[in-house]
């Protein structure tokens, strides 16, 4: 696809991206980096809105930025497709679907708690194999095109897979941002018309300044105006600004926030947390459920959406606060050099991640296996919605299971 067909390309209603995101909201399972391989299905490939180096450009800011990385990116594509107000609506319609599940179950845990087949659950781990595989193989073939790129994206799984975590991962980056400055040298800018945001220096630093003034005014204004809300607000805030990595990595910080503190049992938690991995859409959203949870006011409706807005705002203002910035220095010489390095950095650790956690989690016998071979040719070859092979990958599952 050229740069001028992209630049044809319409730009979307706040109430089409929110319908996009919605769909994906309900279909979206298996966490962080297989909703990055659902995003460049649904982006990349089928709707043409940026190309493969835009996407993974966007996709490497954000793993750099605190917070959920896909929810991030989201935002991003959200933005640039129709400004503040489609931020939003991705936002949202990626959201709200198992915000609102959740919340539903914390209400109601007695009687939907154990009504989830674990072979459902099984068969929804083993899609997001294909899904990651099939982004791991698409992001490869484009990304890393020479005998350098190849080498360098084998070496970086290798390192996740060996120093995993967030330290390992944010090392990975950084040495290739480094090793790409070295050694590839792109002749001349890139344009990159997909990446056109909306957003102004003066909203980004706006946005950066209510960032950095709500992280350190929030514990201010506890100690002068004492409110369960706020100090609520205030842990679920410090949580979303101060998690790298996103994912699982951030409910020892929630369960710290939470159990610790007395607002939730820890036998909830557990529970939320279990109902949590059979949702669609960000694990984030579990802060709903925990927000719902809360043993008083606010609680129910009430605490979710105080929960769930204060440890989603810090990603919202820091891809708005950091776009307008980005957006010029991606198209120097040198960023580029380096974007390059840490475009294979990004493939290797999508390496890494197909076999730690999503592999090791999921493909546990010569069955899982075969039905994750199904997903991916599904997925790659014969062109099946994304959606409909989560189903029936679900479904799938579930009858193994009864099977034994």
């Amino acid at each position: 696809m050229s740069v001028n067909s992209i630049k044809a390309a319409a730009p979307d209603s706040a109430w089409a991206v929110f319908l996009i995101f919605l769909r994906l909201g309900l279909t979206s399972f298996g966490g962080p980096i297989a909703h990055l391989g659902y995003f460049r299905e649904e982006f990349v490939t089928r709707r043409q809105w940026l190309n493969e180096r835009s996407y993974a450009d966007l996709v490497a800011l954000c793993q750099f930025l605190p917070g959920p990385a896909s929810s991030q990116v989201g935002i991003g594509l959200g933005q640039s497709r129709a400004g503040f107000a489609g931020a939003i609506s991705a936002w949202a319609g990626f959201t709200l679907p198992s915000a609102v599940i959740l919340a539903l179950f914390a209400q109601g845990l007695s009687i939907w708690g154990g009504a989830l087949p674990n072979g459902l659950l099984h068969g929804l781990k083993i899609v997001a194999v294909a899904v990651v595989a099939q982004a791991v193989w698409g992001m490869a073939r484009n990304l890393c095109t020479d005998v350098p790129r190849v080498t360098l994206a084998v070496f970086c799984a290798c390192a996740a897979l060996q120093w995993p975590g967030v330290v390992g991962q944010i090392g990975v980056i950084v040495c290739t941002a480094i090793i790409g400055l070295l050694l590839f040298k792109p002749a001349h800018p890139r344009i990159e018309a997909p990446m056109s945001f909306s957003v102004s220096r003066r909203a980004g630093l706006i946005a950066l300044s209510l960032f950095f003034g709500l992280l350190i005014g929030l514990p201010l204004l506890i100690q002068l105006w004492p409110s369960r809300t706020l100090a609520i607000a205030n842990a679920f805030y410090r949580v979303g600004s101060l998690v790298f990595g996103g994912g699982h990595v951030v409910l020892p910080l929630l369960q710290s926030a939470t159990v610790a503190s007395g607002w939730v049992a820890n036998d909830t938690f557990l529970a939320g947390y279990g109902l949590a991995q059979a949702v669609p859409g960000p694990l984030f959203t579990f802060a709903a459920f925990l927000g719902a949870s809360m043993n008083a006011p606010p609680s129910g409706w009430a605490g979710a959406m105080v929960c769930l807005v204060a440890i989603f705002a810090p990603s919202f203002l820091l891809v708005i606060g950091v776009l307008p910035f980005w957006e010029q220095l991606r198209h120097s010489v040198r960023m580029q050099a380096a974007l390059a390095g840490v475009n294979a950095g990004v493939v290797g650790l999508l390496l890494a991640a197909l076999y730690n956690p999503v592999w090791t989690s999921a493909i546990m016998r010569p069955l899982d296996f075969g039905l994750a071979l199904i997903a991916l040719v599904a997925l790659m070859f014969w062109k099946i919605p994304p959606w409909a092979v989560v189903l029936g990958g679900g479904m799938c599952g579930w009858l193994l299971g009864a099977v034994g």
